[in-house]
């Protein structure tokens, strides 16, 4: 076998980049950060929602709706979205909905969430507070720009506070009332103040009720305040230097599972932020949200209720390449066993370019390999190359480029032989892989 053959070239990648991105693949996970490296098909829509993201700086905001059967890369397109805004210095949120954690039909519950997940390019979940600082800081100096003495500063940043949360309080006076109870527990040095008003500024339930008397706010977050939260969330971070909030509701698809009563309140809830969105209450915000086909076209998904239906019919009647990525829907296609390929090859390139014996790792699994490989991870899941990536990119780096990588005479084609257990797919892994309908698994009531 021939090794004379370098890696493609391609661009600079740090260490702790790759190493995120193939350390989560290993595990056979999406990664968190680096998704344009792993990028391969999306060109098509970057114009699209490249523009939309720099509309939302300006002022407006977008909905999305993003269709694609599991498997077909959702959380992939997401995420990488999702790191082109924090580019754009977005903070961002991806929130799983599921009944039990995250029902939609409780935006408090999702409100909740969002806080413990935000995120900024400078900060980690939870940045909800360093956002508060960061926005406290911008108004100090905001006043001394303007001239103000340094004994009247906290009494100007009150009066800018009431200012520039006007329009919010006009809809969540609670939300305001909150700030000011934080800043002034710091203010006094009060840390278990400042931290649990901050915690129910977050929307967390059960906040010691000394804290909420000291800010001057009552009870929990309910489902009506919720929204008039997330408006004062975007004022405070478009105010504190940021551009926006990019928001994912993932797992939408799960509402078809729920009691119909959950099921339509959750729907209705989604109408409701869509058509909030629509209104312009909330600028600066782009929101989206994933599910599968059968969510957006079945009787027990968006066609439930009508006026939802309204707002999220797309014609996906053309051919796929006449897609339109500025509809509000957008339909990833999934993958065919070329496009798994292709993504074998770039992530075995980017594998090579952090690896003590790049031109071992491409002799050894060289292009025909990759495809030997895809064809043979598509085969075990019933020819199903839509729902092999996870799963074949987990082979690919844990059982072969690493064993090529630690060991000088490992072959892939001699040495491995491809298993794959029950054990280590997902549900639909498992269905795919049935040899027959009576091996499907269910989810029955």
């Amino acid at each position: 076998m021939s090794t004379d053959q370098p890696p493609r070239p391609s661009p600079p990648v740090s260490v702790a980049r790759r190493r995120d991105v193939i350390d989560a693949l290993r595990r056979g996970a999406v990664p968190e950060s680096g998704l344009d490296l792993l990028a391969t098909g999306l060109g098509r829509f970057e114009t699209a929602l490249d523009a939309e993201l720099d509309a939302v700086i300006s002022g407006t905001s977008v909905f999305k709706a993003v269709r694609g059967e599991y498997g077909s890369g959702k959380t992939f397109f997401t995420r990488w979205l999702g790191e082109r805004a924090k580019r754009r210095n977005f903070a961002v949120a991806e929130i799983q909905i599921s009944e039990t954690e995250t029902p939609l039909h409780k935006l408090e519950t999702v409100y909740r969430r969002l806080t413990e997940r935000l995120a900024t390019p400078g900060f980690p979940p939870s940045a909800l507070r360093s956002v508060v600082d960061a926005w406290f800081y911008a108004l100090e100096e905001d006043a001394l720009a303007d001239g103000v003495p340094e004994e009247k500063l906290s009494d100007e940043v009150d009066r800018l506070t009431e200012h520039r949360l006007a329009e919010v309080s006009l809809h969540a006076p609670s939300f305001a009332a909150a700030l000011r109870g934080y800043r002034t527990a710091q203010e006094v040095g009060d840390e278990a103040t400042a931290s649990a008003v901050m915690a129910w500024l977050g929307g967390q339930p059960h906040v010691a009720a000394s804290a909420r008397r000291a800010a001057g706010v009552r009870g929990d977050l309910d489902h009506f305040g919720a929204l008039g939260f997330l408006q004062g969330l975007l004022t405070v971070l478009r105010d504190s230097g940021h551009a926006g909030l990019f928001l994912v509701l993932d797992e939408v698809e799960t509402l078809q599972r729920v009691r119909s009563d959950a099921r339509d309140k959750a729907l209705n809830a989604l109408r409701q932020l869509i058509d909030e969105v629509h209104s312009g209450r909330f600028p600066g915000l782009y929101l989206v949200i994933t599910g599968t086909p059968a969510f957006y076209d079945g009787q027990q998904g968006v066609q439930r209720l009508a006026p939802l239906a309204q707002r999220l019919a797309t014609d996906f009647t053309t051919d796929p390449r006449f897609d339109n990525p500025r509809a509000v829907q957008l339909r990833l296609p999934g993958f065919t066993l070329d496009s798994l390929v292709g993504l074998g090859l770039t992530v075995r390139d980017l594998y090579a370019s952090g690896s003590s014996a790049p031109y071992r790792v491409v002799a050894s699994a060289d292009d025909a390999y990759i495809a030997d490989l895809a064809r043979a991870v598509g085969g075990a899941l019933g020819g199903k190359a839509g729902v092999a990536p996870r799963l074949f990119l987990k082979k690919l780096v844990g059982d072969v480029l690493d064993r090529i990588d630690q060991f000088d005479d490992f072959d892939p084609r001699r040495h491995y032989a491809l298993t794959v257990s029950s054990t280590e797919m997902s549900d639909v892994e498992r269905n795919a892989a049935a040899g027959s309908a009576d091996e499907v698994e269910l989810e029955l009531p």
